[in-house]
């Protein structure tokens, strides 16, 4: 069988498939962190646009610590009291972590 070259143009094209498929098989950070916060009892509309700028503004590092907040997934965020949420991201130890989620959060319950 004669070895066929490969034209940059068809490299780009496999290359674009291959990416397309890995980001159909995978799940965005923006929809993650939508489905944790409505799990977390907020309403859809606003979890998601705190998602959307959740996103935008942390990092994956921050996102994965904010993940990790002890005791959120048994706890109805809606029905907690500013001070509790509060209190359990400052402990966190990341004050860019508190910031984003207090202003997103109050924002876009504004908004919405």
């Amino acid at each position: 069988m004669p070895h066929l070259p490969r034209s940059a143009p068809a490299m780009m094209l496999v290359t674009a498939i291959a990416l397309a498929l890995t980001a159909c098989s995978t799940i965005s950070p923006e929809v993650r962190v939508r489905t944790k916060l409505i799990e977390a009892g907020l309403k859809p509309r606003v979890a998601g646009c705190m998602a959307e700028r959740l996103v935008d503004r942390l990092s994956l590092t921050q996102l994965r610590r904010l993940q990790s907040l002890g005791g959120l997934g048994k706890h109805d965020v809606g029905t907690m009291s500013l001070e509790d949420v509060v209190h359990r991201l400052r402990a966190l130890n990341d004050p860019e972590i508190v910031s984003v989620v207090l202003k997103a959060g109050i924002g876009c319950s504004i908004s919405a």
